[in-house]
């Protein structure tokens, strides 16, 4: 806790404090200022907002805690590397101890989740008093960053510990230890807050917003790693289906007590779906008809352009975790996505760097690769069954695989040179998720046209050069059921890799059904049983690509049989039946993972929380 009351004492001293020191005049920093001086000017005022953005770069934050961590494993997604008894396997594998030492240190992430919110909360407060945001739509849109960012802050904590303490405005003596709160009563709160927000927020690449013309701020439209108007809305929108949704909740009234909770629906009207989905299709909508945003029209551009951190917005990508270095948030310095979720790079050089073992912490389940359609572009784009060892890609094992979408090799405008940062932006949300929640909405609203209308698009771009499989798939939908059969698919074929599953089967109330039929799948496969019969007997071959940059394998379909054409072939007689699954398929899932949706708060936190902060779930 002591950690904790320095920053939250430091972040009041400093108010604004300044987090890009080369963009400030020469002139006495913010932090020896006074509140109005700093909340009353343009530059000083979003040096604060760049102080929050820096709470997403430390080590026990976004970076290295709570990104490389949370959202595996799923019936998509799996950590490839568990052991029994290790306490990595058993945080994504639903047993998670609150002594947990990649969690416990100084109360990461959760502790530093809230710094960035009590930054947001000062700013917020500054700005009401002194940024005269009812008439300076520059000062309006510093104000809607720093609700959006509090409500996606908010939004996280959530969606990783379930009910929190509540904090919406700046700490003090009388509010230093807090309770847990109902999540109901933080939904309500960025719910509102977004509403308030979205008005004061230009759309990608935009000059203006329902304010009026933004003059000094016109630039923030420009990038996505700056707060915009169809990210807000799509937020909203994410936040609402969550909130509307089923999870493990304590009883009504026992927050904090030790309840166990039950998987149920929020008991507060005001969350229902009847009050949200509407709202939130309209702002769904919103993004749709402004034309602002759009799908890219090749999968692989899409993260050839993430991995190359063109942040150019008006295209797909709507938001990304603005990783940046300490001094300047602008530039590409921090975060460890790819060095933790790239294809894994085995003494190989990349761009210039000898690389050794990096990435590849997690990938999809190892039969992923199976579940999409032939002619879908996305499958060897998401699962990986290669690695690079030696300057060459070479066959993974048949229970690995590495996330597609991630690589070293891609990443020209920014080479990865060493160490655990590579600078790779974290995508938090995409135009596809945008088209794929009015979809969602709409058919649960019952209209199913407007539905299979919001769904096509991103169906047709995975069949690129054979469109006519995805619209003759979608006219095939002819109810509800099938149309939500579909969406719970596509959801899985387009996002695998970028964790939003976890959420999406929770609020689904199928997060342990999916996992325990994930799992059977894996031992069919390891036994070579039931669909993946006829891999018994079977002969897989495979050789690098002609461009050196993956492989090409053959025989993993039922309709790939015999010896291919050509040359250069290496043959692997026993692809499956070398391979040890058990560590896998034991390590799975530890604990039934619908009474362990949530992290608890660990025992750093709880044991200086002077008894206001007691875990819930069981723990």
């Amino acid at each position: 806790m002591k950690n904790i009351l320095k920053n939250i004492v430091l972040i009041a001293a400093l108010a604004g404090a300044c987090a890009s020191c080369n963009k400030v005049f020469d002139q006495s920093s913010p932090s020896t200022m006074e509140t109005e001086t700093v909340y009353s000017h343009y530059t000083l005022a979003e040096e604060a907002i760049f102080s929050i953005h820096t709470a997403f770069t430390t080590t026990n934050s976004y970076r290295g805690r709570f990104l490389p961590w949370y959202g595996f494993n799923t019936d998509i997604e799996v950590y490839n590397s568990p052991k029994s008894g290790d306490q990595k396997t058993q945080l994504v594998g639903y047993d998670p101890q609150i002594t947990d030492t990649q969690m416990n240190s100084n109360g990461a992430p959760f502790a530093d989740m809230y710094t960035g919110i009590e930054k947001c909360n000062l700013a917020i407060e500054g700005l009401e008093q002194y940024g005269s945001i009812e008439s300076d739509p520059d000062m309006a849109y510093l104000y809607a960053e720093a609700l959006t960012l509090r409500a996606m802050l908010y939004y996280d904590l959530v969606k990783a510990w379930g009910d929190v303490p509540a904090r919406f405005a700046p700490i003090s003596s009388e509010t230093l230890y807090q309770p847990k709160e109902s999540r109901d009563v933080i939904f309500e709160q960025i719910l509102g807050d977004l509403e308030t927000a979205i008005p004061m927020l230009p759309y990608p690449k935009a000059k203006e917003t329902s304010m009026g013309t933004l003059d000094e701020a016109s630039s923030v439209s420009a990038s996505y790693d700056r707060v915009n108007k169809a990210f807000a809305e799509g937020l909203y929108a994410r936040i609402a289906l969550t909130a509307s949704g089923y999870a493990l909740r304590p009883a009504d009234g026992q927050v904090g007590t030790g309840d166990l909770g039950s998987v149920r629906l929020s008991s507060d009207s005001n969350l229902s779906k009847d009050v949200l989905y509407p709202k939130a299709l309209a702002y769904l909508k919103d993004v749709i008809s402004s034309g602002t945003a759009s799908l890219v029209d090749d999968y692989q551009e899409l993260w050839y352009d993430v991995n190359n951190m063109d942040k150019t917005a008006g295209k797909e990508v709507l938001f990304c975790i603005p990783f940046g270095g300490d001094q300047d948030p602008t530039s590409n310095v921090r975060g460890r996505w790819n060095y933790t979720f790239a294809i894994k790079a085995q003494t190989t050089t990349i761009n210039g760097y000898l690389l050794n073992n990096s990435g590849g912490t997690a990938g999809p389940n190892p039969t992923f690769w199976y579940k999409f359609d032939e002619g879908d572009v996305r499958r060897d784009l998401t699962c990986a069954n290669w690695h690079y060892e030696k300057e060459a890609p070479t066959l993974n094992s048949a229970k690995t695989a590495y996330f597609g979408k991630f690589r070293f090799d891609w990443m020209d405008a920014h080479p990865y040179t060493g160490g655990n940062d590579d600078g790779v932006k974290p995508v938090v949300m995409r135009y596809a998720d945008i088209l794929l929640m009015a979809s969602e909405i709409s058919n649960e609203l019952g209209d199913l046209s407007s539905a299979k209308q919001y769904f096509l698009p991103v169906r047709r771009r995975a069949f690129k050069g054979n469109e006519s499989l995805a619209e003759s798939f979608v006219n095939g939908i002819s109810s509800k059921d099938d149309m939500f059969a579909a969406i719970y698919n596509e959801r899985a074929f387009e996002f695998c890799g970028e964790f939003l599953r976890k959420a999406d089967l929770i609020r689904w109330n199928m997060l342990g059904e999916a996992l325990e039929a994930a799992k059977e799948d894996i031992v069919d496969f390891s036994n070579m049983e039931g669909d993946y019969a006829y891999l018994k007997d079977r002969k897989i071959y495979w050789k690098a690509n002609e461009d050196g940059d993956g492989i090409d394998v053959y025989g993993l379909l039922e309709s790939e049989s015999g010896r291919p054409e050509g040359n250069g072939w290496t043959e692997e007689t026993s692809y499956i039946k070398a391979t040890n699954f058990e560590d896998l398929s034991n390590n799975y899932y530890l604990k039934d993972p619908d009474t362990r949706q949530f992290w608890p708060i660990f025992n750093y936190i709880l044991t200086n929380s002077q008894g206001y902060i007691v875990n819930d779930y069981g723990y």
